[in-house]
């Protein structure tokens, strides 16, 4: 029971205790969301691994003999060479693109930089993006007025305002509506699921999902535990519904998003904390984490999420053909994989692209989907999965139809 007042004189009246349903409100089952097509836009330089422990060493051998007096007091803690054969074993990960190159190899900068725009220029985000988006609306056969939303999804955004998305619709020259959301590296497939969302309420008809990550903005350059990690790309999913997308397409089957709080993986960059990166007083402001922890804690988890949620689509998880895993770490995917399909994945069955680009953050799935899905046949069901900062997990699970 509870009690209820109205805005009048003081009237009040008890009213019957009414039990909270917590179903999910049912929509139109006409509006049936899929994936029309993808788009992909990759920066034309690259840093192989070799380019970046040259720049590497050559930053530690300047830091320590310009502190070479407080290194040999004991007061600075002297910094130690990177390696090829290190990072390949810690990540997998071989070469990565980026928008900046020389900045980031040079030992005195390394970090992104490139010329202020106006404000009546493209923004550097906003134009990745865009071409990201165009490839995946040619694809598709559509033009800007077939588009009724635009969802900016990724781990950093260049400003707070206006919206990135926003100005990404402006560009394509689409009439709807956009908006930014950040859930780190698996901001990409909950984008996926908020577009189909949108789809099967009969909200829009077809939305953009852009993920332009610039995520060499955020990695210290000069941490030699996590230096080698990131690359910059912007993906793009076109999310539509099934009575307007092309003869050949993916149905999505489910979608699960999950949340879990965590400090293992942390950026306390912000308007309220702003920082620059060149000062080690200052690293918590760019990319951290403990990188054993999240792997002990984040595999078990997404590998059981994907597991139970297949379970609930009526999938056996061993008959996936394809997973389109995030591209974090060649071993947290190796066993992921392991645990849902019951036996070590190959190639095929888990195909990477961590190795030429890096942690791409929520874009990495998409690529891997992007690159290799058009030998699929119709009625081949796969796994789009993102995991990471947050901690965040979405899973996207999908059918070709042909």
């Amino acid at each position: 029971m509870f009690e209820a007042s109205s805005c009048g004189a003081g009237a009040s009246a008890v009213l019957p205790a009414t039990p909270i349903k917590r179903e999910l409100i049912a929509v139109n089952p006409t509006h049936r969301p899929v994936i029309s097509s993808t788009g992909l836009f990759t920066p034309e330089e690259s840093i192989t691994n070799e380019e970046l422990v040259t720049s590497f060493n050559s930053f530690v051998d300047l830091h320590n003999q310009q502190n070479s007096d407080a290194i040999a007091a004991g007061e600075v803690e002297a910094l130690q060479h990177s390696s090829v054969e290190f990072i390949e074993k810690a990540s997998g990960i071989k070469a990565r693109h980026v928008l900046a190159k020389q900045p980031v190899l040079d030992p005195e900068v390394m970090s992104p930089r490139w010329d202020e725009r106006s404000n009546d220029e493209l923004s550097i985000m906003a134009e990745i993006g865009v071409k990201a988006a165009e490839q995946a609306l040619k694809r598709a056969g559509r033009k800007a007025e077939d588009v009724d939303a635009v969802l900016c999804a990724a781990s950093n955004m260049q400003r707070a305002y206006p919206a990135m998305a926003i100005e990404i619709q402006q560009a394509l020259g689409i009439d709807g509506f956009g908006f930014d959301m950040n859930v780190a590296c698996s901001s990409a497939t909950f984008g996926i699921q908020t577009a189909a969302d949108y789809v099967r309420a009969g909200n829009a008809r077809s939305v953009l999902v852009v993920s332009p990550e610039i995520t060499s903005g955020h990695l210290n350059w000069r941490d030699r535990d996590s230096h080698f990690i990131f690359g910059d790309v912007a993906t793009a999913v076109l999310v539509e519904d099934a009575a307007m997308a092309p003869a050949s397409h993916w149905d999505i089957l489910g979608t699960k998003l999950k949340t879990v709080f965590s400090n293992n993986i942390r950026n306390n960059f912000g308007f309220l904390n702003r920082a620059h990166p060149e000062s080690a007083d200052n690293a918590d402001k760019l990319f951290v984490q403990e990188g054993r922890k999240v792997f002990k804690e984040v595999v078990p988890m997404v590998a059981q999420m994907i597991i139970d949620e297949a379970e609930k689509l009526q999938i056996d998880p061993a008959s996936l053909r394809r997973l389109w895993l995030h591209q974090a770490n060649a071993g947290m995917n190796r066993l992921i994989s392991q645990r849902v399909l019951g036996h070590e994945a190959n190639d095929d069955e888990s195909p990477t692209v961590l190795d030429t680009y890096g942690n791409t953050s929520s874009a990495g799935s998409i690529i891997a989907f992007h690159q290799h899905s058009e030998d699929l046949v119709d009625g081949d069901t796969g796994l789009i999965c993102s995991f990471g900062a947050g901690y965040s997990a979405g899973t996207v699970f999908v059918r070709k139809v042909a």
